[in-house]
């Protein structure tokens, strides 16, 4: 039997559906993610929650956060996992506390924060767009943008205890050019359909916009803040 035209296209039309629907519920759940966020933030500055710091405050967030992680990752298939995404969400928000005190100290702390949010925001656009329409394969640069990330890891762990400012503002800018390049490979594995779960999609776009945000204020801190 021959196949209709109907037939041929059926399975390839079927799986585009999919992966609309996965690449549409993982933005919906990215922008709910960021209310949890702000929350924790807020909570975070409001009630000025001390935060651990140091090497061991580093050890500490990186256990509670990959803890988080694997939580998400196993619950990924039920309602469970979205639960695990919003708290792991909030927790990241108490996180931005040291930040957002430090940055609320400058005269202007608010406009850099708004700065970093907008900047971000036009980064994720730019970077999500490309990805949609680009024709570019650009699952090639997974392992390098891995490598990268444990070079910024290991330089981040370096600075805590150099505390060197020209350090702070190299790693902020290899974080903010990886992570953008971490939204195009992000958001092109769920259209090509390599990502089919839209919990751990909107996990991966997160940590990339989260980075993103906190680079950008660290700069504009470092950069333009005002003790006036």
């Amino acid at each position: 039997m021959i196949p209709t035209m109907q037939q041929s296209y059926q399975p390839a039309i079927d799986s585009q559906a999919v992966r609309h629907r996965v690449l549409r519920n993982t933005y919906w759940l990215l922008a709910l993610s960021m209310i949890p966020t702000v929350i924790g933030a807020a909570v975070g500055v409001s009630m000025q929650l001390p935060m651990p710091a140091g090497f061991m405050g580093f050890m500490v967030f990186m256990a509670v956060a990959f803890g988080f992680i694997y939580a998400i990752q196993k619950t990924k298939d039920s309602a469970a996992g979205v639960a695990f995404l919003l708290g792991f969400t909030f927790f990241m928000g108490l996180m931005l506390t040291p930040l957002l005190r430090h940055t609320l100290g400058y005269s202007n702390g608010g406009s850099l924060i708004m700065t970093a949010f907008g900047g971000t925001a036009c980064i994720f656009a730019v970077m999500a767009s490309v990805a949609t329409v680009s024709k570019r394969d650009f699952s090639m640069m997974g392992k390098w943008l891995f490598a990268g990330v444990i070079v910024l890891i290991l330089a981040s762990v370096a600075n805590i205890f150099l505390g060197m400012s020209a350090l702070s503002i190299v790693i902020s800018v290899m974080a903010i050019g990886i992570f953008s390049a971490f939204i195009l490979y992000d958001v092109q594995r769920i259209i090509n359909g390599g990502e089919t779960n839209y919990i751990t999609a909107t996990l991966s776009i997160y940590l990339d916009v989260y980075n993103i945000f906190t680079s950008l204020l660290s700069l504009l801190g470092l950069g333009g803040g005002s003790r006036d």
